[in-house]
């Protein structure tokens, strides 16, 4: 490589796409894998992370980055698709060194890392050489002082390992990821980094990620959170999903944070633990889209547009006599958006209801409820009891995933773990 070097700013790869030579997508960045070195030398860069479509995190070698630009990156297109697995002398840029408290040698000044840039030198290796910080740390009272780029030898203090480590610049470098993704991030990183992380974001933010998660992983921050947060976050999550994470719980803990949470949140969790987890009243939702008789289709319209609804339950209303909460007054009918769509905005729900279908009962077979679903071609399903109330409604989603292997949110097993070579 000839001229002066190519500088990257890590952060600004987070979530790149990287392009194979044809100019098919082959995943997006995720992280950069470095390798730090004794003394002043910069770490040499490794390689990166990057997430396939799958899901999947793989390893891609800096000898196989042909190009690094602004908004992409480029391979030689040969790509190996076993799943990273992080060796002990391998560190991640963003996710253990931003936000990282480290020491200016020359002032002996405390300074927090928010990004590091990496060049190709004229051996076209890649290294890490400039440390973008801030002078001040979350520790320190006083305010924050500038901000500077410095070199690799000019910063002390990657080494150490530090405890109560800030997240505020690996969650600026993720923002933009959706909830399954950022869950996808933090399962990959150590559990110091996990609880530091989930410490960080606010609490609706941290129940869609949770919800995202293995239950391992699920207990483990919930764990690593004080009582009355914990409970926030619970409230934040659908009751549902709320329920199977407690159902994990010590019988102790779980009964202290439903004391804790607000006593409605806390009643429809309660209702649902009843349940065994494989009926439709253990996979079921408290909280579908309900709406009286009178309701108009621009009510319903309006209803689920709501962005916290999942497709599966903003794809059906549900028409009842009141009251309106679960289990409400006697059900009517299912109102598919697809039909009403084709009707007035000004017409009543009631005159465009699906009224032929049974809905299920409280203590169906998950195999009843994938069998209901697929034989009426639904994404979700009413749930209701001896007396024709409406308990709630079960989603295909929900049901996937108990259909689904408990590890299914990880790699084939039937992959081998490591890197490329």
């Amino acid at each position: 490589m000839s001229g002066p070097p190519t500088r990257v700013y890590v952060a600004r790869l987070a979530g790149l796409p990287v392009y194979d030579p044809n100019g098919d997508q082959v995943g997006k960045v995720r992280d950069v894998v470095v390798m730090l070195r004794q003394g002043t030398q910069p770490p040499r860069v490794l390689g990166l992370v990057v997430e396939v479509f799958t899901r999947r995190r793989i390893f891609l070698p800096m000898t196989r980055v042909t190009s690094v630009d602004v908004g992409h990156v480029i391979t030689t297109g040969l790509v190996n698709m076993r799943r990273f697995e992080q060796r002990s002398t391998e560190v991640l840029v963003l996710g253990e060194l931003l936000d990282r408290t480290v020491t200016i040698v020359e002032s002996g000044a405390q300074a927090t890392v928010f990004d590091l840039a990496m060049e190709q030198w004229r051996t076209r290796d890649w290294v890490l050489t400039k440390v973008a910080v801030t002078e001040g740390g979350k520790r320190f009272r006083r305010r924050r002082g500038q901000s500077h780029v410095l070199d690799w030898a000019d910063v002390s203090g990657f080494a150490s390992v530090e405890e109560g480590q800030g997240a505020t610049h690996i969650l600026a470098a993720f923002d933009s990821m959706k909830a399954a993704d950022l869950a996808g991030v933090l399962h990959e990183l150590s559990p110091k980094r996990r609880k530091e992380i989930a410490a960080a974001l606010d609490d609706e933010r941290l129940a869609d990620v949770l919800e995202e998660l293995p239950e391992d992983d699920q207990v483990e921050i919930l764990a690593g959170l004080d009582t009355e947060r914990a409970a926030d976050v619970l409230e934040e999550m659908s009751p549902d999903d709320a329920a199977d994470l407690i159902a994990e719980l010590p019988t102790e803990t779980a009964e202290a944070l439903l004391t804790l949470m607000e006593p409605d949140e806390a009643e429809d969790v309660r209702r649902l633990l009843t349940y065994e987890e494989r009926t439709a009243g253990g996979l079921m939702t408290s909280e579908p889209v309900i709406l009286p008789a009178d309701a108009t289709v621009a009510d319903a319209l309006a209803h689920v547009r709501n962005a916290e609804l999942s497709p599966a339950l903003a794809a059906m209303i549900y028409v009842c006599r009141p009251p309106l909460e679960t289990p409400t007054g006697r059900f009517i009918g299912i109102g598919h958006i697809q039909r009403l769509l084709r009707e007035p905005p000004s017409a009543l729900v009631s005159g465009v209801l699906d009224t032929d279908l049974d809905g299920l009962r409280p203590d169906d077979s998950l195999h009843a409820v994938s069998k209901y679903l697929a034989t009426y071609n639904l994404v979700a399903a009413p749930v209701l009891d001896d007396e024709g109330r409406l308990l709630g409604a079960v989603t295909v989603d929900d049901v996937l995933d108990h259909l689904l292997p408990d590890d299914w949110r990880e790699p084939d097993q039937q992959e081998v773990d490591g890197h490329a070579p």
